[in-house]
């Protein structure tokens, strides 16, 4: 039997003390539940089992009076924790986690533990919902959303991980960990898909993540902290670039940092992460790590090299050792790069790190209706179909009804917000830059792709086929023609598309008009978005002047 499961056990043991703060429903409807005197009536029972249990209340759903095992089918269940979010955002408390058991048998689908079942499970479902006092963060002027880049075995993870948690690391990327999620990522060093990672701000300084091997942990700091700084962590190795690519495109970010190794200097890599920062005018600074692995001589030379290679991009190289973090402050900007020199072993530089992300203020605006392009999708059983991404504008709320598309037809179809989860921590609404995952009602997990998006069901939007864009060739070995056909990456679309250039051509360094067609389905493109294109080593940025409706 797992931890959790006798967690489940003991907490039916316990049952509804007149004193406890555990409450036994075997379900709650909208229609039930919420009408009349209802609602009021179960907010304040809610209060009542929290001030119990010192701000914390346990609620058995799918369990009888008398706490049996009754079980009830995943969208019951789903519609419950919709009305126990709703009641306790009455009682001026959340969902802080939800744990989930099928009770006929088969394995544990315990989300707590990490379990996302590819497919709903049929069986009938109990559940431990964990309900906290107080509400989450509403501040999103204070969530400062950052994207890290570099070359492989450069140290990118293993600082996050040490900046997250505040533990040095041991010499051999332990917490790299944190941030790795598959298991032969962290068998081999090294990460193939985005990581997330969180850590926060109060009065008396850093809010660390205590665990962050436990999601409560890592949903700890979302509560707790009253300024929040989010890491997309990409990809360092070439073969991946695509992905590294995917994660400072289509996330909203405020900040790059980008990661040089002082044993191994700037590479190729360097330059063409460094070339996606600075092409999508993302403010970036530059942490020199590994600094303990080499001398201070060699610290300056790879310092002096940095420097080279950000004036070499009309950038100005700011050192923060020399002019301080007040100057980093007030004058990062599309030009100009500040550069730390960091250890995560000896944690030297690591203060200076965070008294930046302390202090940076946030870049990224938040204009217009919601939007929010997918970057994954996945199934949680109890809950169903979940879409992953970060909300590029506007504000989603627990029962918002949105569009989810284009689908490879051109149509969009309706959906519905059933809840929503950032790092791990159940909110009722997420506003721009926040990262959260979206459980929706109305679409199978099958159905969704990256790259589609959500938009209120108000939105009028139009598939997209073919664009016109301005386009800066950075790097080809000939020409490229009409015909041309490289991978788009805009916002969280990866797609082959055709280029179709104005003059017939264009060559390495040239900026010019083409029209851009995406080679298999149409998506969600507006005027002004900016993109990055890549096919083998050749490379360039446009912007998006122009959409044609698909056909």
């Amino acid at each position: 039997m797992s931890r959790d499961r006798a967690l489940l056990e003991r907490a039916l043991d316990r049952g509804e003390q007149d004193g406890g703060n555990v409450e036994f429903k075997e379900r709650l409807s909208r229609d039930v539940h919420l009408e009349g005197g209802r609602r009021e009536s179960l907010a304040a029972q809610l209060r009542h089992r929290l001030l119990s249990g010192d701000g914390e209340a346990t609620y058995a759903v799918g369990v009888t009076d008398d706490g049996g095992l009754a079980g009830i089918d995943p969208d019951t269940f789903s519609e419950t924790m919709d009305v126990l979010s709703l009641l306790a955002e009455e009682a001026d408390a959340h969902i802080d986690d939800v744990q989930t058991w099928g009770i006929n048998g088969g394995s544990d689908a315990n989300e707590s533990d990490g379990d996302r079942s590819s497919t709903a499970s049929d069986r009938g479902l109990v559940g431990l919902a964990t309900i906290q006092e107080g509400s989450v963060l509403e501040t999103d002027d204070e969530h400062v959303v950052v994207g890290t880049a570099g070359h492989v075995d450069h140290g990118k993870s293993t600082l996050v991980g040490s900046l997250v948690t505040g533990n040095a690391d041991d010499g051999n990327g332990a917490t790299r960990s944190f941030l790795d999620v598959q298991p032969h990522e962290v068998e081999r060093g090294l990460s193939a898909d985005l990581s997330y990672a969180v850590y926060g701000f109060d009065d008396d300084g850093p809010v660390r993540v205590r665990n962050p091997n436990r999601k409560a942990d890592r949903a700890a700091v979302v509560e707790e902290a009253e300024r929040l700084v989010s890491f997309v962590d990409t990809v360092g190795h070439e073969p991946w670039l695509r992905t590294t690519i995917r994660g400072l495109v289509g996330q909203k970010l405020d900040y790059g940092l980008l990661v040089v190794a002082a044993d191994d200097g700037p590479t190729r890599t360097t330059r063409e992460h460094l070339g996606v920062l600075l092409a999508t005018d993302l403010p970036t600074i530059v942490a020199i790590t590994k600094t303990d692995a080499v001398d201070d001589e060699r610290v300056e030379e790879v310092e002096r090299e940095v420097e080279r290679l950000l004036r070499d991009v009309d950038k100005s190289p700011l050192r923060v050792s020399r002019h301080g973090v007040d100057a980093a402050v007030d004058e990062i900007s599309e030009r100009v790069v500040p550069i730390v020199e960091t250890s995560a072993i000896t944690m030297d530089g690591l203060e200076t790190l965070d008294e930046l992300f302390d202090r940076l203020p946030k870049t990224s605006q938040d204009t217009g209706e919601f939007r929010m392009y997918v970057d994954r999708s996945y199934s949680v059983t109890g809950v169903g179909a979940v879409a992953s991404g970060t909300v590029m504008a506007g504000e989603v709320e627990a029962g918002d009804e949105l569009l989810l598309g284009p689908m490879p037809d051109g149509r969009f179809q309706e959906v519905e917000v059933r809840s929503i989860e950032m790092h791990y921590h159940r909110v009722d609404t997420a506003q721009a830059g926040r990262i959260v995952g979206i459980a929706l009602k109305g679409v199978k997990e099958s159905a969704i792709e990256r790259g589609m998006a959500l938009l209120p069901r108000s939105a009028d939007p139009t598939p997209v086929r073919e664009f016109d864009a301005e386009v800066m060739v950075l790097n080809h070995p000939t020409r490229i023609g009409d015909g041309y056909e490289p991978v788009v990456h805009l916002e969280t679309i990866g797609e082959a598309a055709a280029f179709h250039p104005e003059d017939g051509r264009l060559l390495p360094g040239d900026t010019g008009e083409t029209t851009v067609r995406f080679k298999f389905r149409p998506y969600l493109v507006e005027e002004g978005q900016k993109f990055v294109f890549r096919e083998g080593r050749s490379k360039g940025v446009g912007t998006v002047t122009d959409v044609h409706p698909a056909h």
